[in-house]
């Protein structure tokens, strides 16, 4: 009688710590799935910043046009890659970010369009956009690499084995050129010839 008893009591600690581990799984994939959401809305109002910074320009940078075309066609593909997975993703916008910084660095020929307060706005919540980018993108692959921990460590790995758990992709920056910060010089242009 104490021995089914015994039994009984393992089945069901057993039952709970499977369920308890399972919930832990579904709760981090979720959370995964709402780190990746919190960046698409950052990406997404950085989409939606870009075409009246590229209009602000326009008219002060007439001959910069390859520039701007750069900036909208980098916007444009970013734009198509929303279903993508977090490494095509992080190319395109990598690319976006790139043309970004051309852009910003050939503002700098531009005193006029420097001291134009639509411009300065713009760039001001374009700047705000990209730190809670790169905010978002620290907190999801901090997310992704609990939930990995979680489903390749035992015990915890068994059980999503049989539930079907999948690891996560990071969101990386794979362009070595990419990583570097943008080289914005403030100074006036060399001067060339005599």
């Amino acid at each position: 009688m104490i021995f089914a008893s015994s039994i009984v009591a393992i089945i069901i600690i057993l039952v709970l710590v499977f369920v308890g581990i399972y919930n832990g799984l579904v709760g981090a994939r979720n959370g995964v799935k709402n780190a990746w959401a919190q960046i698409d809305v950052q990406l997404k109002r950085r989409h939606d910043l870009i075409p009246n910074l590229v209009e602000t320009v326009k008219g002060y940078m007439e001959h910069e046009r390859g520039t701007l075309e750069a900036v909208t066609s980098a916007r444009n593909l970013a734009q198509s890659m929303s279903n993508a997975g977090p490494a095509d993703r992080a190319k395109a916008e990598g690319d976006l970010g790139s043309a970004l910084s051309r852009l910003l660095a050939v503002v700098e020929n531009y005193p006029n369009l420097k001291a134009n307060e639509n411009f300065l706005a713009l760039q001001e919540e374009l700047t705000s956009t990209e730190n809670k980018i790169s905010f978002s993108r620290q907190f999801y692959n901090d997310i992704v690499l609990k939930y990995n921990n979680m489903i390749q460590m035992f015990p915890s790995n068994m059980i999503a084995g049989m539930g079907g758990f999948q690891p996560s992709e990071f969101f990386e920056v794979k362009d070595a050129g990419e990583r570097e910060a943008p080289k914005v010089s403030f100074s006036a242009p060399p001067k060339t010839g005599s």
